[in-house]
């Protein structure tokens, strides 16, 4: 898709795009309402700008149905899609590593509330695993901005995903 596609899409189809980087009502609404941007700079800045001020709630809203590190994700769409290709190293996990992860997961639950969320896309099993370690010693406010941060760096990279090069 163009940029320039994206600006002239009536606003339930740019929102239902939009939804696919991160799930946050209030912050799709924003974007959606700030066309046209003409192109992916511009359209970059403000949702990383309105990431920003997401929320405690805007972060267990968009990971309501985020699936955990090392779990493939469930349907078709294009949020599955995009799960399943960001996690792809997980594949080649070693055993002790994915049950590791999974019981961090489980820890990471028990203490926070929430799936644990890490921009998996680049990283590697063992990466995901010491940064899950390091996470489970945050405090819950630090822990969730820090959860809130990895959501945005997800979010700008599926916005890239979503467009070709303009000419």
């Amino acid at each position: 898709m163009l940029t320039t596609e994206f600006d002239r899409l009536p606003a339930e189809e740019a929102a239902a795009v939009v939804r696919v980087w991160a799930d946050v009502p209030g912050w799709i609404d924003r974007i959606v309402a700030g066309r046209p941007y003409g192109s992916v700079v511009p359209l970059e800045a403000r949702a990383a700008e309105l990431a920003e001020d997401w929320t405690e709630a805007d972060l267990d809203a968009a990971l309501a149905h985020h699936p955990r590190i090392g779990e493939r994700a469930a349907g078709s769409g294009a949020d599955a899609a995009h799960s399943r290709r960001e996690q792809a190293s997980m594949a080649d996990a070693a055993g002790d590593t994915t049950a590791r992860i999974a019981a961090g997961n489980a820890e990471y639950e028990r203490r926070f509330g929430r799936v644990f969320l890490i921009r998996a896309a680049g990283r590697s099993p063992e990466e995901m695993l010491r940064e899950l370690e390091r996470r489970l010693q945050h405090s819950p406010e630090v822990e969730w901005r820090e959860a809130a941060a990895q959501l945005a760096e997800i979010a700008i990279l599926r916005l890239h995903g979503t467009f070709v090069e303009e000419a």
